[in-house]
């Protein structure tokens, strides 16, 4: 069910409106992030993982495809970055599985890379920039 875009003036607006998403995530859900460079897709999974329960710091993982996040209760949460690759045919088959468990929630930003493999997907989120510091969060 798509619902109507937040309208975000700020990180912390972006964050909430993630906080609100990750209150209806559990165990094994994956969520989409798109947008263009900048648009707040980290800022957005930051907001979902401190609202999840993780307290320590949630960067992108550009650079590494992938990070778990440790999360109150004993929960974890997958991050992934897929900007670096154009598809997943040169990788290793269980890139996405390892990080990507049942047990897990997971987010990956720039998922075109891989959306044919992603399983479970429970919301698509795009951010878009609206001038300034104002963004529209789609979440659908």
């Amino acid at each position: 069910m798509t619902q109507a875009p937040y309208i975000s003036r700020s990180p912390a607006e972006t964050e909430s409106a993630a906080a609100e998403l990750a209150a209806r995530l559990g165990p094994g859900d994956v969520v989409l992030v798109s947008g263009e460079l900048g648009a707040g897709k980290t800022t957005f999974v930051r907001g979902a993982a401190r609202a999840l329960g993780v307290s320590g710091p949630v960067t992108s993982p550009t650079y590494t495809v992938g990070q778990v996040y440790a999360a109150a209760g004993g929960r974890e949460i997958a991050h992934l970055d897929l900007y670096r690759l154009d598809s997943l045919d040169g990788e290793d088959p269980a890139l996405i599985d390892d990080y990507l468990t049942t047990e897990r929630i997971g987010f990956v930003e720039w998922p075109a890379a891989g959306e044919a493999k992603i399983d479970r997907v429970a919301a698509r989120v795009r951010i878009d920039h609206a001038g300034g510091d104002e963004r529209v969060i789609h979440v659908g």
